[in-house]
């Protein structure tokens, strides 16, 4: 099954640093490394890499003329993007000893779609296939109502969380993607335990992939639940960890995988992404992530049916 991706292009400006900058503090960076990366680009050529046919639609903007390259380069179809004279979308992004990450957004060329050009790229695409959301860009309630109308599956990665995912019409999704944080502010609760029985009740119709780091992840989908914990590898870069899982678990359901399947399928993929630094270069190719999973190169991991 295609997928139309409206994803975010960003330059991604990356700073190794010992410890996160605290307020008030200047501190010297140990290492620059400037990427192509953004949610909507990782997860374009995550996708691709695991298999999927993708279209992604966006606008290059002025300093982002290497994000179309890099989209071209790994097989994405980029003859949906538009061309601008305004400033492309970029992250700043700090790495610590351990591999964590924080990210800073300017949101530039993300923040230009019009209502004319989302029902214009939904027509040319067609009414078969998934399209891919991330909230990084405006007009995403706008996406997921024409999406609907014209029966397209939908996938909705609410990142980064803020105010304004509360207001979509989430109930039309097809494939609600949260991690913790971004599951406890939408089901408006304290606890990890309670978000999924509360997405549940709030989004009947719907399936959620909930991601839990280090914990692993928990899916539900018709009715039934499945957790998976994760492969103990070492740390070096999480920055695009999540969105490989994304578009590896998405290969897997769009090609009749099981739900089991397609979580071991992504949680291997992301564990080989965490390995290496950068954002959509980490990303692994699906011969790898098969072959470590034929191999067993990573250990067994067990996925778990629960109520």
């Amino acid at each position: 099954m295609k997928i139309l991706n409206f994803g975010s292009l960003n330059m991604d400006y990356v700073y190794e640093v010992d410890h996160f900058v605290e307020p008030g503090e200047t501190m010297s960076s140990n290492g620059l490394f400037v990427n192509c990366g953004g949610k909507g680009l990782n997860q374009s050529i995550a996708a691709v890499k695991a298999g999927n046919l993708v279209y992604h639609a966006g606008f290059v903007g002025k300093g982002g003329e290497a994000l179309a390259a890099k989209l071209g380069e790994n097989h994405v179809d980029v003859s949906l993007l538009m061309d601008t004279t305004e400033n492309c979308g970029h992250a700043i992004i700090q790495v610590d000893k351990h591999g964590q990450n924080c990210i800073l957004l300017y949101g530039g060329t993300n923040q230009l779609y019009t209502k004319e050009y989302i029902s214009e790229t939904l027509d040319k695409f067609g009414n078969e296939g998934l399209v891919l959301l991330q909230n990084e860009t405006n007009l995403v309630g706008y996406m997921i109502e024409e999406s609907h109308k014209r029966g397209l599956k939908i996938a909705f990665n609410a990142a980064p969380m803020n105010e304004k995912v509360l207001k979509y019409p989430l109930e039309l999704l097809d494939w609600l993607i949260v991690n913790e944080v971004e599951g406890r502010q939408i089901a408006g609760c304290e606890k990890d335990e309670e978000i999924l029985p509360v997405l549940k009740h709030k989004y009947p119709k719907g399936n959620i992939l909930l991601t839990l780091g280090s914990r692993g992840a928990i899916c539900y989908s018709k009715g039934e639940t499945y957790k998976i914990g994760c492969h103990q590898v070492e740390v070096v870069d999480t920055t695009a960890a999540g969105d490989t899982f994304s578009g590896y678990f998405l290969y897997g359901i769009l090609n009749g995988e099981s739900i089991p399947d397609s979580l071991l399928l992504a949680t291997t993929a992301s564990a080989l992404a965490i390995g290496k630094k950068g954002a959509s270069d980490s990303v692994p190719l699906k011969e790898e992530v098969d072959h470590v999973l034929k191999e067993n190169k990573l250990g067994s991991l067990a996925v778990e049916k629960i109520d």
